[in-house]
This record gives C-alpha cells, sequence and structure tokens, in this order.
C-alpha cells in the first residue's frame, strides 16, 4: 500500500505552500544520496519525498490527491480517464488541460528540450534604523536548488545524453480523441519535457539541479525604507535541464529604534524634560545617526508637544542627495515622590502664581465656565 503523501513530507492537509517547501528541503537535506552513500534505505525516501512534494506542490495535482488519493494518477484508475484511448493518462493532467487554463492555472509550459524556468525565491531580511540610514553588504545564505555540476543540468549521466521522447516525438504534449472533442494534455511519459533520460546522472538521479546552500552578497542602499523589495536576477532556483534560473527577491523589514520613530525621509525622537527645565529654560544634546551630536536649547516657558527641528538630520532619501529632517519633541516630566519640603516650595510657588503664569489653563477653564453657563440658562 502506498503512503500517504502528506505523511511521507511530515505535513498536516491544512499545509500551505511555505510549510510544504520547508518540509521538503529539511527531509531532502537529511537523506540526499550524496549525505547517505550506499544507503538503499535512504534512496528510496529520498525518491518518496521527492514524488510527494512535486504532486502537492502543483495545485491541480494536490485538488486530485486530496480528492482521489493515488488512484489519481494511476492508469485505469478513478480520475484515469477510462475510455479515452490508448494515451490516456492521470487524472492530473486531464484536469490541467481542460480546466488549469481556462481558469488561469496550470503548469508553466515547458520549452524544447524539456527546459523549464527555475521558481523564485524568497528572502526575509531585518536590518537596523542605523543600517538603513548607512546602507551596508550583507551577506546571506540561501538554501536552492543548483545546476548539477556532474551532469551540467542534462539530468543524464555523463557521456550520455537524454533522447527524444517516442510517444510525444520532443513536442511535450499529446492528443487524446474523445467523440467529436480532441483534448491535448502533457505527455506521460516525459512529464512534458519533450526528452527522456534511460541512464541518468548518480548524484541529481535525473533531474539535472540539486539542493544545495549558497552565500550571496546583497547591496543595501542608504535610505532604504520598510517593506522594500530588492530583486537578484538569476539567483532563484536553477531551471530543469538548463533552463534559465528563477529569481531572488529579499524583502527588507526595518526593526523599530529605541529612540527614533521614521516618517518617510525624516524621523522623530519624544524627550522627556524635567517641569523646571520646561519653565526656566535650559539645554540638552541628541546623538544622530550620523554619529554626531546635535544641542538643542529650549526656551523659558516650553509647552508641552513643543517640537524642535534640526535640519538634514533626519534620513538619506533613497538614490538622492536629499536628506530629511529630525524633530524633538518635548515631553514634560511631572516631578514625583517628592521630599516635605519640596512640597512645601511646590505650595508657595502655588500661592504666589497668577493668571499670567498659566495663561492656558486660566483660559480653558474660563471657556469651560462660559459654556457650562449656556447649558444652565
Amino acid at each position: 500500500m502506498k503512503r500517504d503523501l502528506y505523511e511521507t513530507l511530515g505535513v498536516a492537509k491544512t499545509a500551505d505552500e511555505k510549510e510544504l517547501k520547508s518540509a521538503f528541503r529539511k527531509l531532502a537535506m537529511k537523506y540526499h544520496p550524496d549525505k547517505n552513500p550506499g544507503d538503499a534505505e535512504s534512496e528510496k525516501t529520498f525518491k518518496e519525498i521527492n514524488q510527494a512534494y512535486e504532486t502537492l506542490k502543483d495545485p491541480q495535482k494536490r485538488a486530485a490527491y486530496d480528492r482521489y488519493g493515488h488512484a489519481a494518477f494511476e492508469q485505469g484508475g478513478m480520475g484515469a480517464g477510462a475510455g479515452m484511448g490508448g494515451n490516456a493518462g492521470g487524472f492530473s493532467d486531464i484536469f490541467e488541460d481542460i480546466f488549469g487554463e481556462m481558469m488561469g492555472g496550470g503548469r508553466q509550459r515547458r520549452s524544447a528540450g524539456g527546459r523549464e524556468r527555475g521558481a523564485d525565491l524568497r528572502y526575509n531580511m531585518e536590518i537596523s534604523l542605523e543600517e538603513a540610514y548607512a546602507g551596508k553588504t550583507a551577506q546571506i545564505r540561501v538554501p536552492t536548488s543548483i545546476t548539477c555540476d556532474v551532469c551540467t543540468g542534462t539530468g543524464a549521466k555523463p557521456g550520455t545524453k537524454p533522447t527524444t521522447c517516442a510517444t510525444c516525438q520532443g513536442s511535450g504534449r499529446v492528443r487524446a480523441a474523445q467523440g467529436f472533442f480532441s483534448i491535448e494534455r502533457t505527455c506521460p511519459t516525459c512529464q512534458g519535457r519533450g526528452q527522456t533520460i534511460t541512464d541518468p546522472c548518480t548524484k541529481c538521479h535525473g533531474h539535472g539541479r540539486i539542493t544545495e546552500e549558497r552565500s550571496l552578497s546583497v547591496n543595501i542602499p542608504a535610505g532604504i525604507e520598510d517593506g522594500t523589495r530588492i530583486r537578484l536576477s538569476g539567483e532563484g532556483e536553477a531551471g530543469v535541464r538548463g533552463g534559465p534560473a528563477g529569481d531572488l527577491y529579499i524583502f527588507l523589514s526595518v526593526k523599530p529604534h529605541e529612540f527614533y520613530q521614521r516618517d518617510g525621509a525624516d524621523l522623530y525622537c519624544s524627550v522627556p524634560i524635567s517641569m523646571t527645565t520646561a519653565a526656566l529654560g535650559g539645554k540638552f544634546d541628541v546623538a544622530t545617526l550620523d554619529g554626531t551630536k546635535s544641542r538643542v536649547t529650549v526656551p523659558e516657558g516650553t509647552q508641552a508637544g513643543k517640537q524642535f527641528r534640526l535640519k538634514g538630520k533626519g534620513m538619506p532619501v533613497l538614490r538622492s542627495s536629499q536628506v530629511g529632517d529630525l524633530y524633538i519633541q518635548m515631553q514634560i516630566e511631572t516631578p514625583q515622590k517628592l521630599t516635605k519640603r519640596q512640597r512645601e516650595l511646590l505650595k508657595e510657588f502655588e500661592d504666589l502664581s497668577s493668571k499670567e503664569n498659566n495663561p492656558e489653563s486660566t483660559g480653558f477653564f474660563a471657556r469651560m465656565k462660559d459654556f457650562f453657563d449656556t447649558l444652565s440658562d
């Protein structure tokens, strides 16, 4: 009895594409024949893992498997398309050919010679605000499929080469007649590649590519923003049978900063100052991202929420000579845990205060009284 494909990959039936790929890569690295030389059981498991992933990563194949199980892909099985002629293949091909392209789905067509473009890859990278300010060159390691160095991507053992598929004559497609209809589908013999391999490469087992981790250098330009996507052309998975490689997309996120909040090219920083500094005035220094310190002068009578602008101390604008500004916002701290003497001094200050010392609060409560009197009339 054939093993359940989800069980083979060790994932739940609800697993998404990302979970499937992650599970496949871990198992493929564990059971790869190169890591288990001479182990027939590991080689068998490796083939089962490959077959399970190839089926479940394809939406149409997966839908067919979920409904019919292994019978969906067996000649004469539940979805095999009995009565459609000697060239009739598995239900997945028929489902794909009839419905896949009508609904905008279906697999990518392969080019002549079985060459197929490799998949695009995504890499999530988190950087600090300081790194976004200055820019950097980052080294990353990406697990991906690369062209097999033994067979140079052909999938055939060195000294041999793939042969033209006898079933489809190299086109990768076959036709089957049913009544008034003629249905074209993927060739069941070569799986649409147009070629077959009699003697597969021992390293990649006929796939033309192997899974390996690569080190890449990524240039992060100064001024990069959170959510920016960087495309590295041709750095994705290797193509099948010598096909072009996919692309690698770097998705950047900028970590929250301890002091600064960013809005485009401008930076904002909330600075707590004492009540006495706000009342009497004062000075303090702030460290900026360019590695210098800037002095902020607080004038006498500064109110909470007051902003001071430091021109040119913000973030650089991506691929531009322009630089944003840094805004320092005042947060006035109310004294806590007062001593007896401090309380006495504050009470004395309150007794000596006049309307001129607190114009905003005096004006607010005067307007509130007028509003209440209007409601009472």
